[in-house]
């Protein structure tokens, strides 16, 4: 009879047991993993940088053409009374040396005085570069001549205290008139010689 309800029992509990759900943990949902910025992962990678490639040379640099000289200019320099339109022409010239070895020119002028409007106004005493010798550094001329001889032609003016360095031997003598300046007739001074054509020399 026990052995019969303790059957009973057993089953009730198996049956209850069997009609009663079992209660099964969850599993926690796994995280899921947030993608990260492609930014932030990105990493920067470095330009190369160029580097520069030496040249080799290939060949001796060129040597730059010889400039071609200028040609010797024919004309005479420029040191040399300018010729002009000017008519005062120098006819004669006398130079005399003194015992200081100062000279003194005495030069005939010819040209067609008309008066105070045109005459010829001066003489120079000219060196081989073209320095003009002046006693009176202040005068445009070595020998200024102040007024017009339009009735005294050809005439003669003196200048002295002209100095002319000793290594000097030929100077060149010329005029000048008011309207038309330089342009007359040249006289060439050998200074080693007496005498030319149309100068003298006394030392």
């Amino acid at each position: 009879m026990r052995f019969r309800v303790l059957l009973i029992l057993l089953a009730g509990l198996l049956l209850l047991g069997a009609c009663s759900p079992v209660s099964t943990p969850e599993a926690e949902p796994m995280p899921t993993a947030t993608p990260l910025a492609t930014e932030a992962m990105a990493t920067p990678v470095a330009e190369p940088v160029a580097t520069a490639t030496p040249l080799t040379p290939t060949e001796a640099p060129a040597v730059p053409a010889a400039t071609p000289t200028k040609p010797v200019s024919t004309e005479p320099p420029a040191t040399q009374p300018a010729e002009g339109e000017g008519n005062a022409d120098v006819m004669y010239v006398r130079a005399v040396q003194g015992q200081d070895g100062s000279w003194t020119f005495h030069v005939t002028v010819q040209h067609p005085d008309t008066g105070w409007e045109d005459y010829a106004d001066g003489w120079d005493v000219v060196l081989p570069d073209g320095t003009v010798v002046k006693p009176d550094q202040a005068s445009p001329f070595t020998r200024l001549l102040l007024h017009p001889h339009e009735n005294e032609q050809p005439f003669t003016r003196s200048q002295s205290g002209i100095v002319i360095p000793p290594e000097v031997t030929e100077v060149h003598v010329r005029a000048h008139d008011l309207v038309d300046g330089f342009g007359g007739r040249v006289v060439v001074v050998d200074l080693t010689t007496s005498s030319g054509p149309d100068y003298e020399v006394e030392r």
